[in-house]
């Protein structure tokens, strides 16, 4: 007697998406509509991950054509434009043999991709570091130099040292280790996505943070960036302590 279309469903769905393609074989005899559109259904889905395998494999060029200097580092930052709280910068080291899949330009996944893969990119990576440097700061020396500062403070938090650091698009001074500029860096090196990720999911919790201590400004929407409603609200209630007057000086 045949099964069960239902139970088929249950079996492809419970089935590890690396072993789909030898259930999928078990039931293609199976000439029902609802059975076909079951296996076509894992099929897609056994394909979507051989096509995340092959984009991983193409973001790591630049850490296999580095890989003979050791400990290849990405480097990225998340905060330069905000009109409030701090810049902040990742630094990251994966191993060679990264399997870690759905990593990519942190601006390109959704909120709850980021937290997913902040935990998983500090569990796996050999090393990680975040830099942050606050509003203040950024006034100080401006959000350039800020920003610089913040990926000097993540490569010191680093507990190995890296050989060869790959950068979005910038070059950091004051570093003695060789570097890569990459142009939209975080959309080609796994690494650099990687610290992508961790800087933003940092900067992303202190507004959230900040929402909370200064609840008239929607940091927790926002984040700090220009939206006409943070604009209103500087207009209305003036600069909170996080904000950078550099800035909002034209507000």
């Amino acid at each position: 007697m045949a099964q069960k279309i239902s139970e088929i469903k249950a079996i492809l769905d419970s089935t590890d998406i690396e072993l789909l393609p030898e259930v999928i074989q078990q039931f293609e005899s199976d000439e029902r509509s609802g059975v076909q559109a079951q296996l076509e259904r894992a099929r897609k889905k056994y394909d979507a991950l051989c096509k995340e395998k092959e984009r991983t494999y193409i973001m790591q060029e630049f850490e296999r054509k580095y890989s003979e200097y050791g400990y290849v580092c990405g480097i990225d930052e998340a905060g330069r434009g905000p009109l409030a709280g701090p810049v902040v910068a990742g630094a990251v080291i994966l191993p060679k043999d990264c399997d870690i899949l759905y990593i990519n330009d942190s601006k390109q996944l959704s909120e709850k991709k980021r937290e997913e893969l902040f935990d998983i990119i500090k569990e796996k990576a050999i090393a990680y570091g975040i830099g942050i440097v606050n509003a203040q700061r950024i006034d100080e020396i401006n959000i350039l130099q800020a920003t610089y500062e913040a990926m000097r403070i993540a490569i010191g938090q680093l507990k190995v040292k890296p050989d060869v650091l790959l950068n979005d698009a910038v070059r950091i001074p004051g570093i003695d280790t060789k570097q890569v500029p990459i142009i939209k860096g975080d959309a080609k090196s796994l690494s650099i996505a990687a610290a992508s990720i961790l800087a933003k999911v940092t900067r992303d919790r202190m507004m959230k943070e900040y929402a909370v201590v200064y609840p008239e400004y929607g940091f927790a929407e926002h984040k700090g960036y220009g939206a006409q409603s943070h604009m209103a609200a500087i207009r209305e209630h003036g600069p909170s302590p996080i904000h950078r007057r550099t800035f909002i000086k034209n507000i």
